[in-house]
């Protein structure tokens, strides 16, 4: 089995061309890939898949030929990545498969158009963004509770903002714990960021749902520019540049929809070993996975 491993901003993936959709790509399959001391190690598995080829996206297959088919390091399914979609766009270039230019990918979240150049950053289609009330949810992340503002990006977020840290003091929290968030509002559970800084210039942590904490959230860093231009009264029309451990990304948030533009680094090809696979598949070594993907 070929892959590719690529990351945006440190939010790493396995990239595992399947064009005819031949692969049985099984939760303990994902866990393993993702594993990282005893598999390639990875954030999550993007499949690429034509969208003719999977019962998943068949429906998208006349407005977009290619499916994302984004899973967790856990192995559960996730509606959408941004940086995914970015490294997913440009792998896409890279392999031949499409020219440079505007690409429209299905995924769980919907269709979304990406533009890639033939080198440098990438800026994808995020869809509209769906806000609660502010401050309307209660979640208790790094020791302490804060009434968060929930945003749909095609996913779920929890964006939490804690105005009586600096930069430093974000750095310094400790996001090795689960985070805890009410089930009657986010019922599919949530990924949850805390943020400190300026409407226009903020910095965030996040602690991403069947992963744990990553260097860098597309959705999330989406879920927190809208967050943060809405609790300051704008809306529509505002550019954030947002920072995160793994390096910088720039959220435009437009009338229709937002867009996010950011680097997309693919790293390495490789080749699964047969026994290695044949393991996996076999749930060799899961427990192991299991536990490193639990955090």
């Amino acid at each position: 089995m070929r892959f590719v491993k690529g990351h945006g901003t440190g939010n790493d993936f396995v990239i595992i061309p399947d064009p005819d959709g031949e692969l049985d790509l099984t939760p303990g399959l994902v866990r393993a890939l993702c594993d990282r001391r005893t598999g390639i190690g990875a954030d999550g598995v993007l499949r690429v898949v034509l969208c003719a080829a999977d019962p998943a996206s068949a429906r998208h297959a006349p407005v977009a030929r290619w499916f994302m088919d984004y899973r967790n390091a856990d192995g559960s399914l996730a509606e959408m990545c941004g940086n995914g979609l970015r490294v997913f766009a440009r792998y896409l270039v890279d392999a031949g498969y499409e020219p440079a230019g505007r690409i429209r990918v299905a995924t769980r979240a919907g269709v979304r158009a990406a533009d890639v150049p033939a080198d440098g950053e990438v800026t994808v289609e995020m869809g509209p963004p769906e806000i609660g009330p502010l401050g309307g949810v209660r979640v208790s992340v790094a020791g302490r509770t804060f009434e968060a503002t929930g945003v749909s990006m095609g996913n779920p977020h929890a964006v939490c903002f804690a105005d009586d840290l600096t930069r430093a003091d974000l750095a310094a929290l400790d996001l090795t714990r689960r985070p805890e968030v009410p089930a009657d509002a986010f019922p599919a559970g949530a990924n949850v960021e805390v943020v400190v800084g300026a409407p226009d210039d903020v910095a965030m942590r996040v602690y991403e749902r069947g992963v744990g904490e990553t260097a860098s959230c597309g959705t999330g860093a989406c879920a927190v520019a809208v967050a943060a231009a809405a609790r300051a009264g704008r809306g529509p029309g505002v550019t954030v540049g947002v920072d995160l451990p793994g390096g910088r990304l720039t959220v435009l948030w437009e009338p229709e929809q937002v867009l996010l533009r950011g680097p997309a680094v693919l790293v390495c090809d490789g080749l699964l070993r047969p026994d290695w696979l044949a393991a996996a598949r076999a749930g060799a070594g899961q427990p192991a996975a299991e536990l490193a993907a639990a955090g």
